[in-house]
């Protein structure tokens, strides 16, 4: 099997050690890993595949040979880099939001819209953690009858912020129960044993910019340019995994049982909806894999053409690392190659 030298930029962050360890278990066939990071990381040792390697410094000339670079920063960094990505010859599979929306750049789910990999120009994204794992829990349904609309809202976890998230919520935990106080420092207010209705900054008429990614970046990857969304991102005392509550309307009424049958042959997904035995899906039981949980599908109770669903998936690995590398991967299998 041929074998494809990658390079990881923001390989030190909790995305990008996720995607090292993605791609050892997913046994992708990497000749060589190039690990970038800035000045401060550089000559920090990490383990890849019983190999030691050196976190290198990120440079313009960093990804001289590199046939795919996954990318792990914030936009800023992207931005920075992104051209010396392409002008090398590499292949930049984006997590940042930088790029989502450029009518050039492809915003691929690989469940979904696979085939997008081959449009790109340099650059491919990979979407918001939420909006990853709600399309993937709705796919299936959609492909039995178009999805004109998506009312949701996000129950997401504290590691979504990054790797200060858990350790604020353990802290303030620790705060309370030592009865000493705690300056949230990640987050606006307490998170412990609280709920925060506001993830990202003022976009659009009092929703937020996490809250429009639904809509914008379903209309791109599922080709549904009048897909309407309407969402809202609460931010949740829980460790790792996001949980979605998803209204959709489709275009023709689809029963319970139709879609039952169609996520359980969905790709991606795995049905979890037994409730009279309290079968469901949870954070817990999703965290740490690939797969997005879908139960509690029942039939809107406003609209005959409505059904309402529950999904949970690990953010950090298919909502970001997993992915990517599941993009990384198509761009072999499609020969996709920015050469």
């Amino acid at each position: 099997m041929k074998k494809y030298n990658l390079a990881i930029l923001g390989a030190t962050g909790a995305v990008g050690m996720e995607m090292m360890k993605v791609l050892e278990e997913r046994n992708f066939p990497v000749e060589n890993l190039r690990l970038l990071a800035s000045e401060r990381s550089v000559g920090k040792e990490l383990t890849f595949c019983g190999k030691t390697l050196k976190v290198e410094l990120a440079c313009d000339t960093a990804f001289d040979g590199v046939d795919i670079v996954l990318g792990a920063a914030q936009n800023a960094i992207a931005k920075q880099f992104a051209p010396a990505i392409v002008k090398a010859g590499a292949v930049f599979v984006d997590n940042s939001s930088a790029f989502r929306m450029l009518d050039e750049v492809p915003l691929v789910v690989p469940e979904i819209n696979a085939e997008d990999v081959k449009n790109h120009k340099g650059i491919i994204a990979n979407p918001n953690c939420s909006t990853i794992i709600t399309l993937t829990a709705i796919n299936a349904i959609n492909k039995v009858s178009k999805i004109e609309s998506i009312i949701a809202s996000t129950y997401q976890a504290v590691s979504g912020a990054g790797v200060g998230g858990p350790a604020e919520l353990s802290a303030e935990v620790d705060a309370i129960y030592n009865g000493t106080t705690y300056e949230p420092k990640v987050f606006s207010h307490q998170i412990a044993y609280n709920v925060i209705p506001k993830i990202g900054g003022e976009a659009f008429e009092g929703y937020t910019s996490e809250e429009m990614k639904l809509q914008n970046e379903s209309r791109k990857i599922m080709h549904l340019p009048a897909l309407k969304a309407t969402c809202t991102c609460v931010r949740v005392p829980v460790m790792r995994s996001h949980s979605i509550s998803a209204t959709i309307i489709t275009e023709r009424a689809v029963s319970v049982e139709e879609a039952r049958n169609a996520i359980s042959n969905g790709d991606g997904v795995k049905l979890v909806d037994d409730i009279a035995n309290n079968v469901f899906p949870m954070p817990l039981d999703t965290s740490d894999q690939d797969i997005v949980f879908v139960g509690r599908i029942r039939r809107d109770l406003t609209n005959e053409r409505g059904l309402s669903i529950w999904c949970c998936g690990d953010q950090v690995r298919k909502g970001a690392a997993t992915n990517a590398v599941q993009i990384a991967e198509k761009v072999i299998e499609l020969n996709a190659f920015n050469k």
